[in-house]
């Protein structure tokens, strides 16, 4: 077997590149969750498997998701869990590669995990998302998987993928090509999304990357409320309502039910008004007559009603008029307006939607245009809430992906 060694651009690292091989490797382009869990099930199952990599080091967005807690999946059944998905071809997949079956994956590498009490899935008390990141690599490099950083592809065809490292040009065979280039979101990570021109340039149907899992700008400054939490509410809009908390900002709100009317809202002008019911528990009636007892409404709200100092803050946001009438300060607290003039910026966002369209897929999501090209994780058209769903739809796409191409 004859091999020659490239070198990057101004930089000493050597890559061992096999220029005559009987086969040439599986080439995955992307370091992230997908292509890590596609690399793992391709390399068990006799596989040689390298994958490259933009950045210094793998999975960033994996670890930048992590600094408020790594939520690896969720606990709902298969058939609920599905239902979060917006595309019927992410719910196959998913179902195929479920959240116990993650669990199961983790397990394996030596990360315990354990249920939240929202249902969410977590690495056990202290492993930090660090520690999963160097489990699975770990377990990468003992099954031989090459990971190859500082490689930014630059194009690709049927029989080869181009690479680009400080300007200069490499060229590599591959025997399959997974692509998990990521979103659009937080390009810090290397998810920019730049990789859509050249799809597009090729003929390659994609829709629009769009905010989701978005906060939302208001046209209320509540920059004196910023970082203060409202739980327990309901956020309503056009017969759709979610309850939770949101989160104040000095732009506006947060929090998963702002995520939830994403969808929604997203194909409609701003502005929009969204209507917040912060006592969800109580009848417009039953908060009117509470409020219709004399005293201080301030010590009405916080001892009768039994709202957060955050809520009663909010309230005071009203003019005066309304604040002291018993009758429309109660519709205030089960519907107060919160007008919103757009997302946030998208690279600011948790993820984004749009992608791949299916319509360029096969079932073993390879491009028809190249069918040995094959697409995973959140550069493909789905979307899903924040709550391990998103993780989730990677890993299960990574698996999917890896499957197809061992059972050809």
């Amino acid at each position: 077997m004859l091999c020659r060694q490239l070198y990057c651009a101004n930089d000493s690292r050597r890559i061992d590149y096999f220029c005559k091989m009987s086969k040439p490797p599986i080439v995955i382009i992307g370091a992230g969750a997908a292509g890590l869990i596609a690399a793992q099930q391709l390399a068990l199952n006799g596989f040689e498997v390298h994958i490259y990599e933009q950045n210094k080091a793998a999975a960033r967005k994996f670890l930048v998701a992590g600094h408020g807690g790594l939520n690896l999946t969720h606990s709902e059944d298969i058939d609920t869990f599905i239902k979060r998905y917006d595309h019927i071809e992410i719910q196959k997949i998913v179902r195929y590669f479920d959240n116990k079956a993650t669990i199961a994956w983790f397990d394996d590498l030596g990360i315990a995990t354990f249920i939240g009490s929202s249902g969410k899935i977590f690495p056990a008390k202290g492993i930090k998302p660090i520690q999963v990141l160097q489990a699975i690599l770990a377990k990468l490099t003992d099954i031989g998987v090459k990971i190859i950083y500082g490689y930014r592809m630059i194009d690709f065809d049927g029989e080869s993928v181009s690479l680009d490292c400080q300007g200069k040009s490499i060229r590599i065979p591959y025997q399959k090509l997974i692509l998990g280039l990521g979103g659009g979101s937080w390009a810090k990570t290397g998810s920019d999304g730049k990789w859509v021109d050249l799809f597009q340039a090729k003929g390659i149907q994609i829709s629009t990357l769009q905010p989701a899992n978005s906060g939302f700008n208001t046209n209320i400054d509540f920059s004196p409320l910023a970082g203060k939490v409202l739980k327990n509410i309901q956020l309503k809009f056009e017969g759709l309502h979610k309850t939770g908390e949101i989160v104040f900002t000095t732009y506006g709100i947060e929090g998963a039910p702002v995520y939830y009317l994403n969808h929604l809202v997203r194909q409609i002008s701003f502005p929009i008004t969204l209507f917040l019911d912060i006592k969800p528990t109580y009848t417009l009636v039953a908060i009117e007559k509470e409020l219709s007892y004399n005293g201080n409404i301030s010590s009405i709200l916080r001892n009768k009603l039994k709202l957060s100092q955050t809520a009663i803050q909010l309230l005071k946001f009203l003019d005066k008029e309304t604040y002291t009438n018993p009758s429309k300060l109660a519709y205030a607290i089960k519907n107060l307006p919160i007008e919103v003039s757009s997302f946030r910026p998208i690279d600011e966002v948790i993820s984004t939607s749009g992608g791949v369209s299916f319509k360029e897929l096969s079932d073993s999501l390879a491009l028809k245009k190249y069918p040995d090209i094959f697409c995973i994780g959140e550069m493909l058209d789905w979307e899903a809430p924040t709550g391990g769903y998103l993780l989730q739809a990677c890993f299960s796409s990574g698996v999917w992906v890896a499957d197809n191409i061992t059972l050809k």
